[in-house]
């Protein structure tokens, strides 16, 4: 398959160009995932923590086309990463640098072929899909060696204590993964601290909390809320960890308001 990660916005027109280019390039039927329509805008940095994420669920053999391109029609390069069976194609701005930091052996190209005409202003459409399409089919696509050191984003921590995501439900991610946090670990954030829950049906509701989610991350909730509204959360706003508990110190009771601030 060929997979779609942007900012573009949940049924956005630039979302049915893509998936247009995509099957013109192929000319036959191409199965297209939309993976993400809604990654962090204008943020590669947050959102190569959330593709990283979501990358071991996709099967080997897929091409993820990547577009958070705040930078496009500058002198940042097209770029191709081949990492553990699946090929990602997007900008060089950071957005495959987790992908790639948490790979084995990831492989950086520089995608050197050029379409023509190529407009400045919408290369996933007009350069990403069809390079993208040429991978998955097996077709000639003029690739340059790349030093992986000198890739947007090669010094970025593996992990990060921020929010990355927010959900339609207002749940926010952070770039933090669940089995590096401790149960007994709280988390502050604003002012406001949360203990851990194993799932939404383990608190009340207007209960906040933080649990490891489906994808392996961090993620701070409220039970039948909306997190981002409560906590006053936004794409990059800082969180704190205290993993010491004192010995012997019992969990705190929820308040009366079934809130978990201590």
């Amino acid at each position: 398959m060929i997979v779609l990660f942007t900012d573009f916005g949940v049924g956005s027109l630039y979302q049915g160009q893509m998936r247009s280019a995509l099957l013109q390039a192929a000319g036959r039927p191409l199965p297209v995932v939309e993976l993400c329509s809604d990654a962090p805008r204008y943020n590669p940095r947050a959102a190569a923590y959330l593709l990283a994420a979501l990358a071991p669920g996709l099967p080997r053999g897929a091409v993820i086309v990547g577009v958070v391109d705040p930078g496009v029609g500058s002198a940042r390069r097209a770029v191709a990463l081949e990492a553990e069976g699946r090929w990602y194609v997007g900008p060089d701005n950071g957005l495959f640098a987790i992908v790639a930091g948490q790979a084995p052996e990831p492989r950086w190209r520089e995608i050197l072929w050029r379409p023509e005409p190529l407009p400045e202003t919408f290369h996933g459409r007009d350069l990403f899909a069809p390079a993208a399409v040429r991978l998955h089919q097996g077709r000639p696509l003029a690739l340059g060696a790349l030093d992986p050191g000198g890739t947007a984003g090669a010094d970025w921590p593996a992990e990060l204590a921020e929010v990355i995501y927010l959900d339609p439900y207002g749940n926010a991610m952070t770039a933090l993964r669940g089995g590096s946090v401790s149960p007994a670990a709280r988390i502050s954030v604003n002012g406001r601290t949360l203990a851990h829950a194993r799932t939404f049906s383990d608190r009340r509701p207007g209960t906040a909390f933080w649990y490891a989610n489906s994808s392996g991350l961090v993620e701070l909730a409220v039970s039948h809320g909306n997190a981002a509204q409560a906590l006053g959360l936004q794409v990059g706003t800082p969180i704190h960890i205290d993993n010491q508990m004192p010995a012997g110190r019992p969990a705190e009771p929820e308040s009366q308001h079934g809130d978990s601030e201590l």
